[in-house]
């Protein structure tokens, strides 16, 4: 219990005692504690969210006086709305130094309202939810949101995999009203320079509802945690909520992660597994809630991934920080014609379609050709890209909205994978592998059973989710490692739905193989194009488990990706 400064400064201020009305005397005077009256007394400040800062503006904040009942409704972190009374204060110490009355400004709240849902401010109308469920109807509706996150950035659908299902979300859990375990997917991005890392973490920032943005250079354990510091007016010790707390319920982006300091990024490690961060200074014990997702980018020691060494090798991260993170996706700028010159035609088009002096017919062309080609590049061309506004409410809805269940007879097979990865994890020198990556692959089938809309987990929901951590463990391997894991867990990504994909990626290492021989060769391929072997390719596919391929040699993505096959010659020709 305090005196109430603001009651006391702003009710009468034309009271102010200066001398005694009985004997003039000036003082000094002290306070009559039993005649005073106390009330409880709390000092917050109200910041804006980050999400809803305009770019080049920094977060505008104001003091709020809360007393009586309203004291400890909110925390560091809470989203809340107030209603008060504006009012001004005299500020002595600027008075004094500035020769002349100055008056501080504050919110006297009445009222206060705590937002538990943190998209509790979105409104969502009839309409909008009937559209949401008829948008997840569609069978592409997987492949659409892939197409649709960063539709700036051409390729990298491993990446994009994994921002949407971190976007969407698993299912936090409290077992036996005690031990909580963490419902958000935290994600690693880890490659060579240039390959839009960084703009992956800029496009999360305007998607999430609520987000933070920081770079390891500018941050530091204070400033992702708390900090606690004297207030000037009541010169008691205050707490003040990091990147991390400000980011709860949403997510938080960490670029040029590898740049951190070891002692600021150890104290992240309370926040990105139990979501909480304790405080312990200057006589303040307590406990802040940080339940957000963790997207970080990262460059390798060398400025360039080395695939002839593993991922521990490459990054200057521990081993701790590393299990901590559900899925690492590794980015390498490889060199390969056909892609390239897709890239640079995308890049070209993007440019002249954005362009502010280009004619009406320029910009829709080459808007065209920019969409077609990043969809080719996920699913083929008949993918057609989501809105962003309407993907945003998609995702908030589903957060919001879907809390799908688990069969029992998907337990086994998340059972089965994690023993495998745990055996193979033990002698290769990639990532090791933890109980985490099993509630890891828990998390990413939730998410992707909320990207449906659907209330039960699949099993092409596990199917998927498993995809995801193999893909994931793969590349943090070796390159010689690598291929000998995907022959060894090929009988996990051989289901129906993703056999084409895998298919296609066995080929696209073949085209870029033949491709370099050809470079290193001097000859320009077959008319201008790149020639696989069939029987190579067939000798691959039946490594990985996969016997038949009429239905793939007949599917509309090989001829999307201008492939060619001639079984009279034997050969697979991608044309340039």
């Amino acid at each position: 219990l305090t005196p109430d400064p603001a009651r006391a400064a702003t009710v009468r201020p034309e009271r102010a005692i200066s001398e005694c009305t009985e004997c003039n005397s000036r003082g000094p005077f002290s306070i009559d504690s039993e005649h005073t009256i106390f009330t409880n007394y709390q000092k917050i400040t109200l910041q804006e969210s980050p999400g809803s800062v305009p770019a080049g503006r920094l977060p505008r904040y104001k003091d709020v006086v809360l007393t009586h009942d309203l004291v400890d409704t909110a925390r560091p972190g809470d989203e809340i709305e107030v209603t008060g009374v504006y009012k001004h204060t005299p500020d002595m110490t600027m008075s004094i130094r500035n020769g002349f009355p100055v008056c501080g400004t504050f919110i006297q709240a009445n009222y206060l309202r705590k937002y538990e849902d943190a998209y509790a401010d979105i409104q969502l109308t009839d309409d909008d939810i009937a559209e949401m469920q008829k948008l997840a109807k569609d069978p592409l509706i997987e492949k659409r949101i892939y197409a649709s996150i960063a539709p700036s950035i051409h390729g990298h659908a491993n990446i994009k995999t994994a921002i949407a299902l971190g976007l969407f979300g698993g299912l936090p859990k409290v077992h036996q009203g005690k031990h909580r375990t963490r419902g958000d997917i935290n994600i690693l991005l880890v490659g060579d320079p240039g390959t839009a890392k960084s703009q992956f973490l800029k496009y999360t920032e305007k998607t999430a509802q609520r987000s933070v943005y920081t770079t390891g250079k500018g941050a530091s354990a204070v400033g992702l945690t708390a900090s606690v510091h004297k207030d000037q007016q009541t010169r008691e010790w205050t707490l003040e909520g990091g990147a991390l707390v400000i980011a709860d319920q949403g997510v938080c982006l960490i670029d040029e992660f590898d740049k951190m300091n070891d002692k600021d990024r150890t104290s992240i490690h309370e926040a990105m597994e139990q979501q909480s961060i304790s405080i312990s200074k200057a006589g303040i014990v307590t406990t802040l809630q940080a339940r957000c997702s963790v997207f970080a980018s990262a460059n390798p020691v060398k400025g360039r991934y080395d695939p002839a060494l593993s991922l521990n090798e490459n990054v200057d991260l521990t081993e701790p920080i590393l299990s901590r993170f559900d899925v690492l996706c590794v980015v390498r700028d490889l060199v390969d014609p056909v892609a390239d010159e897709t890239l640079a035609r995308f890049v070209v088009d993007s440019h002249m379609g954005s362009h502010p002096g280009a004619d009406r017919a320029t910009k829709d062309a080459a808007k065209k050709d920019e969409r077609e080609l990043q969809a080719r590049a996920i699913g083929g061309p008949e993918i057609e890209l989501i809105e962003q506004d309407l993907l945003r409410k998609y995702i908030f809805y589903a957060r919001r909205s879907v809390h799908p269940r688990w069969p029992n007879k998907e337990e086994r097979k998340l059972e089965n994978v994690y023993v495998d990865l745990r055996r193979e994890s033990m002698g290769n020198g990639g990532i090791p592998i933890a109980v985490r990556h099993l509630e890891s692959m828990i998390r990413l089938a939730e998410a992707h059973a909320k990207m449906h809309l659907r209330e039960h987990v699949r099993e092409d929901d596990v199917d998927a989710a498993i995809a995801v951590m193999l893909d994931s463990f793969f590349r943090s391997q070796k390159y010689s490692v690598n291929r000998q894991l995907r022959r060894k867990f090929g009988k996990y990504l051989t289901s129906k739905k993703n056999e084409t994909e895998l298919l296609m990626f066995v080929l696209g290492e073949l085209v870029r193989e033949y491709g370099a021989v050809a470079a290193r060769a001097g000859g320009d391929g077959e008319e201008n194009g790149v020639a696989v072997d069939m029987e190579e390719f067939e000798g691959r596919a039946r490594d990985i488990g996969v016997f038949d391929l009429g239905s793939f040699y007949s599917s509309p993505d090989l001829v999307a990706r201008r492939f060619t096959v001639d079984k009279d010659k034997g050969k697979i020709v991608q044309r340039v």
